[in-house]
């Protein structure tokens, strides 16, 4: 997955069955099932792949145990079949996890015992393992670092997780392989229309500068939080269909809460589900649901949110925590679909909503990464019947994610799958590239490398938040990886001194908002 070798090919067509804009989990899913069918299939991105909230998940794959409280069985069946899906098309990327539920009173083990139970059913053949009571003693076990203070036992059951930003690079090199141009740094300026109806658009290399058109039988428009804007500048009003939600999560050390368990606590003070998961050698704290008037691109945590999370944990935990422990918090904004008489983002349906609007713009909202796959196909079954296209059904079932590969990779390179064998062989061939970045992470400067050259990565951000997860785990060690960061892009992208001093301000000061001040 090369930039210049897209932009080559783009450079070539100007004409394309689908047009799909947004680079996050919608839009490459859109992309890849497009292109999967055999359209000839056109994403642009504005920024990076996964920029926005597609790279700030809490990292799982399920179904959802809260919406299963609210009575919303069918999204639940349906997400717990998806993570199924997931977990055998991209196995380098997704793993199954346990998790424990702890309770203190008695019949809540009971209560959400049957509930998880439920929850387990529905995913059906497609089950990652039996739900069961524990005794404290058990319960205790699976997490060590629990205060034991009217502990009574727990239920234990399982979900997935993944890595959220790389399986969005993988979705784009799936799509890329399957015939789709897929671009990213590429905004869309405008649309193109004829007596009313949208037929392609107008877009602007962000690097270059320079200005394309391009036709299409439809565009989809896929761009999370953002998609209003583009809705209104296709419609030419200014309703809203998007009621955004912020949910931050704190990175604190494994030390904390040691095991290899997730924990959820099925009900907080402002009735949330909140989990404690272990992920990539720390512990992921979170989630919040703030309703935002306005989106932003970098989106900061409010002290509440910090505070909530903080409390609750040292409500539970053998060791407290404070602002000083904490190594990141990462902010996304979750696009649901706005729905009348519901002002609470917190009970807001998870389900995604697809409209052709007047101007025969495709507009997909709401949804979340574990049914990405599913939201595709209803998109793109939707956009075909409101088209001349021919129907073509959907492929993409079984069809295996780049880097799928069952072998087991014991180093931190097990997220590449089958790429890490090529990224392993970078590292022996020249002097240097098996050179960790940052003395406390096992990233190496050949997986900068990779990451220009088969990943698209054009910025020190695109590589240590999104290529590997630095900035995410720990902000001031991504900092203080900046600046080898960029000496080793400018080189290899031949660039100049000041890009490089560019880039490690412009990422010192992003990174800044990732660490957590009173």
């Amino acid at each position: 997955m090369n930039r210049k070798d897209q932009l080559d090919k783009l450079n070539k067509e100007n004409e394309f069955d689908f047009i799909i804009i947004g680079g996050g989990a919608t839009g490459l899913g859109c992309a890849l099932d497009a292109a999967a069918r055999g359209f000839k299939t056109l994403l642009l991105e504005k920024h990076d792949f996964a920029k926005g909230t597609s790279s700030r998940s809490t990292k799982l794959v399920h179904g959802g145990v809260r919406y299963l409280a609210q009575g919303n069985i069918r999204l639940v069946r349906e997400a717990l079949i998806e993570r199924g899906v997931l977990l055998q098309n991209a196995p380098h990327l997704c793993h199954t996890l346990t998790f424990v539920m702890p309770s203190y009173k008695w019949w809540d083990k009971w209560f959400y015992g049957i509930g998880l139970w439920i929850y387990e059913y529905l995913s059906g053949d497609l089950s990652l393992g039996k739900t069961k009571l524990l005794s404290k003693k058990s319960t205790i076990k699976y997490l060590p670092d629990l205060k034991e203070h009217n502990l009574n036992g727990g239920v234990l059951y399982y979900d997935g997780q993944f890595d959220d930003s790389r399986l969005a690079i993988n979705l784009a090199q799936t799509a890329i392989e399957k015939g789709a141009i897929v671009v990213n740094y590429f905004g869309v300026t405008d649309f193109i229309k004829d007596s009313g109806l949208i037929v392609g658009v107008k877009a602007k290399d962000e690097i270059s500068g320079k200005e394309y058109e391009f036709k299409s039988e439809v565009v989809i428009n896929a761009t999370g939080v953002f998609a209003d804007t583009l809705l209104q500048l296709a419609e030419g009003h200014s309703e809203k269909t998007i009621a955004p939600s912020q949910g931050i999560h704190l990175i604190v050390d494994k030390h904390f809460f040691t095991g290899d368990a997730g924990m959820m606590l099925p009900k907080t003070d402002d009735g949330r589900v909140l989990f404690f998961i272990p992920w990539e050698g720390k512990v992921i704290l979170g989630t919040t649901d703030t309703p935002v008037e306005e989106v932003s691109e970098e989106p900061l945590p409010l002290k509440d949110e910090i505070d909530f999370i903080i409390h609750h944990f040292n409500r539970y935990a053998v060791t407290n925590i404070t602002y000083d422990d904490i190594q990141s918090v990462f902010v996304g904004l979750r696009p649901l679909a706005k729905v009348a008489g519901i002002k609470k983002t917190s009970v807001m349906p998870r389900d995604h909503v697809i409209k052709v609007l007047p101007s025969g713009l495709v507009h997909v909202t709401g949804g979340k990464w574990t049914t990405y796959r599913n939201m595709a196909r209803h998109t793109i079954n939707r956009a075909i019947r409101s088209t001349l296209l021919k129907f073509k059904h959907c492929k993409t079932r079984h069809l295996r994610i780049h880097g799928w590969t069952e072998a087991k990779n014991e180093t931190h390179l097990s997220v590449y799958g089958s790429d890490a064998a090529a990224i392993t062989a970078l590292m022996e061939s020249k002097t240097g590239l098996n050179e960790q970045i940052h003395s406390s992470y096992p990233y190496t400067k050949a997986e900068v490398i990779w990451a220009i050259d088969h990943e698209m990565a054009l910025t020190v951000e695109d590589v240590l938040s999104r290529r590997v997860r630095l900035l995410i785990l720990n902000a001031r060690a991504a900092i203080e990886a900046a600046p080898k960061v960029a000496a080793i892009m400018a080189e290899h992208l031949g660039m100049a001194k000041d890009w490089e001093i560019g880039q490690i301000e412009h990422f010192t000061k992003l990174a800044q908002g990732y660490i957590p001040h009173l």
